[in-house]
C-alpha cells in the first residue's frame, strides 16, 4: 500500500507576528525537522505564498531555506494555489487567474527553479467544475479535492484507480480520504501503530491512501500530535509517495464529472445544494453583506484601471479576498468579529482609495461595512452566535460518525508519555496555559483505554 500525504499550511495576511512565530515553532519547524531526519519520507505540501512572505518578514528564513532544500532533494513537492487563500468558486475567473499567478510569482522568487508545480490545491479545497477548467487551462496536471466531490451515482472512490475530469483532457483529480484524514487529525487513534493497523486488509492491497490536513494540526492546534505523524512516516508498512508519483504505480484511469465541494463539506450541505455554506450560507445576513461588498470592490477595480490610486487599491483587494472573513462569520461553530471587521475594512478601503469612484459607491461601501460590524455585535448580544454554534459543532458531528475506539494500555502509555514530555518543555518556558491544555488532552486520552477483562 502507498501513502500520499498532503499538508496545507497558511496564515492570513492580517496575522500578527506573534502568531506567525509561535505556530512556526510549535508546528512548521517540527514537521520540517522530522522530514530532514527521515529522507525516505515524502510529502506533498501546499504553502500559501502569503505565508512564505510572512516567514521572511518574521524571522523565519530558515523555514524557507529548509523547504527549498527538501524540494531540491525530491522529498517534497509544492503545489500551486491562490496566494491570499480565497474561496475560488466564489471569485470571477479573472480574479482566480490573478491569485494563481501571484502565488506562482512569489514561489518562484523564494524557491527558484526548485518550484515546478504539477498539482493544484484550491484553498479550503473549494472546488467547482469551472475551477477545474481554469486550473487545467493554466497548465497544471491535477487538482486535489474532497471525497464528497466524487459523483454519488458512481458509488465510492476506488483508491486503486486514477480519476480524470470529463471534458478537461489529461487533467487528473485526486480525492482526499475523509475518514482516515479525520482519524489522524482528531487523535482518535493516537499512535502511528494503531492508525496503520486500523487499515487492516487494505495494507495488503494494491491501492493508495490519500490523506490531507492542515499542517497546523500537528503541534499547534493539537500539541503532541506531531509524534503520531512522525511515527506513521517511520513505519515500514506504508511506502510514502508524492501525489504526482501515483500514476507510476496506478495505471487505470476513469473519467468522471465531480461535484462542487470543500473539505469542510457535510452531507447535509450537499442535500441542500449549498456546498460553500461555511462561507456563503443562505440566510446568513452577514455573509450576504460581505459578498455584496466584495463584488462592489471587484467591480470598482475593473472600472477604474487608470485611477491614480489604482495600484494601491488593487494590492489591497488582492489581500482582502482571503476566505477567513467569511469563514469566521458562519458561527457554525466558528466566530471572530475581529476577523470579520478586518476583512470588511479592507474591502471598503479598496473602494475608498479610488479617487475617481463616485461618492454614492463609497457611501454604499461604508454602509455595508457598518452593517456587517453592527450585525456582528448584535449577534453576540442577542445570542445568535451561541445558538448557531450549538447547532453545528463540526468536530462533535464528525466524531459521531463513528464511535471513538478504545485503545490498549500500551498505546495509551506511549501517547501520554509524549505529552508529558511536552508539558515539561511548556512549563520550563512558562507556557502554563498550553501546559494545561496538554494536561486536559491526557485526561481525554485516558478515557479511550480498554477496560481490563
Amino acid at each position: 500500500m502507498y501513502w500520499a500525504n498532503f499538508l496545507h499550511i497558511y496564515q492570513p495576511p492580517t496575522q500578527k507576528p506573534y502568531w506567525v512565530k509561535k505556530i512556526a515553532d510549535e508546528s512548521y519547524r517540527r514537521i520540517v525537522a522530522e522530514l530532514k531526519r527521515a529522507p525516505e519520507a515524502k510529502l506533498t505540501l501546499n504553502v500559501s505564498a502569503i505565508l512564505v512572505e510572512l516567514f521572511e518578514q518574521n524571522g523565519c528564513q530558515d523555514l524557507i531555506d529548509d523547504i527549498r532544500m527538501l524540494l531540491k532533494r525530491g522529498q517534497i513537492e509544492l503545489t500551486a494555489s491562490a496566494k491570499y487563500h480565497p474561496l475560488l468558486p466564489k471569485l470571477p475567473k479573472e480574479e482566480v487567474i490573478r491569485q494563481v499567478k501571484l502565488n506562482h510569482e512569489a514561489h518562484k522568487k523564494y524557491f527558484g527553479e526548485a518550484f515546478q508545480p504539477k498539482g493544484f490545491f484550491p484553498p479550503e479545497m473549494g472546488f467547482s467544475p469551472e475551477v477545474a477548467k481554469i486550473v487545467a487551462g493554466l497548465g497544471y496536471q491535477w487538482i486535489i479535492v474532497d471525497e464528497l466531490s466524487f459523483p454519488k451515482e458512481q458509488g465510492r472512490v476506488d483508491y486503486s484507480k486514477i480519476y480524470t475530469v470529463k471534458g478537461t483532457p489529461n487533467f487528473k483529480i485526486y480525492f482526499r480520504e475523509r475518514k482516515m484524514s479525520y482519524k489522524i487529525l482528531s487523535g482518535q487513534l493516537g499512535t502511528g501503530t494503531l492508525l496503520i493497523d486500523s487499515l487492516g486488509e487494505r495494507l495488503k492491497k494494491h491501492e493508495y491512501l490519500l490523506t490531507a490536513m492542515d499542517g497546523e494540526t500537528f503541534g499547534h492546534h493539537r500539541p503532541g500530535m506531531e509524534h503520531l505523524l512522525f511515527e506513521m512516516y517511520k513505519s515500514k508498512k506504508l511506502k510514502t509517495v508524492l501525489i504526482s508519483e501515483l500514476p507510476k504505480y496506478f495505471k487505470d484511469e476513469i473519467a468522471i464529472t465531480p461535484a462542487s465541494s470543500t473539505w469542510a463539506l457535510m452531507e447535509k450541505d450537499l442535500e441542500k445544494n449549498a456546498p460553500f455554506s461555511r462561507w456563503d450560507d443562505p440566510g446568513n445576513l452577514i455573509h450576504e453583506k460581505q459578498w455584496e461588498l466584495f463584488h462592489l470592490a471587484v467591480k470598482a477595480i475593473s472600472q477604474f484601471g487608470r485611477d491614480p490610486n489604482y495600484q494601491k487599491a488593487r494590492m489591497l483587494l488582492d489581500r482582502a479576498v482571503h476566505s477567513d472573513q467569511f469563514w469566521w462569520a458562519s458561527a457554525k461553530p466558528w466566530w471572530s468579529l475581529e476577523m470579520i471587521e478586518a476583512g470588511a475594512k479592507e474591502l471598503k478601503e479598496t473602494i475608498q482609495l479610488l479617487a475617481g469612484a463616485p461618492a454614492a459607491l463609497k457611501d454604499r461601501a461604508q454602509k455595508l461595512y457598518q452593517d456587517i460590524v453592527f450585525t456582528g455585535f448584535e449577534w453576540q448580544r442577542n445570542g445568535t452566535v451561541e445558538a448557531l454554534s450549538r447547532q453545528e459543532d463540526e468536530e462533535v458531528r464528525q466524531r459521531s460518525d463513528e464511535a471513538i475506539p478504545e485503545l490498549p494500555k500500551k498505546e495509551i502509555d506511549k501517547i501520554i508519555n509524549n505529552l508529558r514530555q511536552e508539558i515539561k518543555i511548556m512549563v520550563k518556558g512558562e507556557e502554563y496555559e498550553r501546559a494545561a491544555h496538554l494536561r486536559n488532552r491526557i485526561a481525554e486520552i485516558k478515557s479511550y483505554q480498554k477496560e481490563k477483562k
